[in-house]
């Protein structure tokens, strides 16, 4: 009886969070972002708006130290985008292909021995790489696009401290590669409230069903024990701020220029969270992964460049 009664405390939360989601939440933007701001030190997360894609990032790269901090000379890349779904850039369902344009080609220019960009769709991966725009883009600025929808590219792995999710088969680019940036849109989420970085992530693994059985907060949380980005760019270019992930309509999609980006997996979807006016800690999977040491959720903490292009 207490299993059953505690299923249904979860499930009145999850419709709760959803509706509020949906609903009443207003988006904040970066000026919800507090911390220290002290530009003698680098920043633990950097925030963007007011530009286009590719002006949002080189800004924000150039803050963090620049691309050649993360990506060496001879270096392998897999950069994961959100291209889960078979709809157009405009419907901001995916990740923004001038954005994921824009990173490979920075990648190339620090002397990257070869670029991977990569998603285990929900939909029919090619129609998802070719209607999202991100497969031409990236192409063009010298990735090379892989499959992620047949189990033979996926490998068995532990997760060391993993509470609810174990082990799971992850994607042969993400464990063999030297480097890999994360790449999310902001958005809502029916199932998760928002998809944010960590969300992400769901696209590297290829058993993700039984997240949604086993404990879908607490999965995206644990799969972090296993693979930590060594960047995250978070696109909030266009964002969803309803009926999402992917059934969202014109009126559900909102222009607001915005990216994030830092190291640290936790505080970038912390950062999300707020910029969509929700407190961090209302979307579990922050704050199991803040709890597990992953990273940080409390932005008070962080040293915090905001940048405005618009001057």
């Amino acid at each position: 009886m207490e299993k059953l009664e505690t299923r249904r405390t979860f499930l009145k939360k999850s419709a709760a969070l959803s509706t509020a989601a949906a609903g009443t939440m207003m988006f904040s933007g970066i000026d919800a972002l507090w911390g220290a701001m002290n530009p003698q030190l680098p920043p633990d997360l950097v925030a963007v708006k007011n530009g286009e894609p590719a002006a949002m990032f080189d800004a924000a790269i150039g803050l963090a130290g620049g691309i050649r901090r993360f990506v060496k000379p001879n270096q392998t890349v897999v950069i994961k985008p959100n291209i889960g779904w078979n709809r157009p850039p405009e419907s901001g369902a995916n990740t923004n292909p001038e954005l994921i344009q824009r990173i490979v080609a920075h990648c190339v220019d620090a002397g990257a021995k070869k670029v991977h960009v990569f998603d285990h769709s929900v939909e029919n991966g090619r129609r998802c790489y070719v209607a999202s725009g991100i497969e031409s883009a990236a192409k063009s600025a010298g990735a090379v696009i892989v499959p992620g929808d047949h189990e033979r590219y996926f490998q068995a792995i532990d997760i060391p401290n993993g509470t609810t999710l174990t082990s799971t088969r992850v994607h042969e680019l993400v464990l063999a590669s030297d480097v890999y940036i994360n790449v999310p849109v902001l958005k809502h989420h029916s199932s998760s409230g928002l998809s944010l970085a960590m969300k992400n992530q769901m696209g590297v693994v290829w058993n993700r069903g039984t997240y949604h059985w086993k404990g879908l907060h607490q999965c995206i949380a644990d799969f972090c024990h296993a693979r930590k980005p060594d960047l995250n760019v978070m696109d909030g270019y266009r964002i969803t701020l309803r009926n999402g992930p992917s059934r969202a309509g014109r009126d559900d999609v909102v222009i607001r220029k915005t990216l994030l980006l830092s190291t640290d997996i936790v505080a970038i979807d912390a950062a999300g969270a707020r910029i969509f006016g929700l407190e961090p800690e209302k979307i579990n999977h922050i704050l199991y992964a803040h709890r597990a040491g992953i990273g940080t959720m409390d932005l008070s903490t962080l040293n915090i460049q905001k940048i405005d292009l618009k001057g």
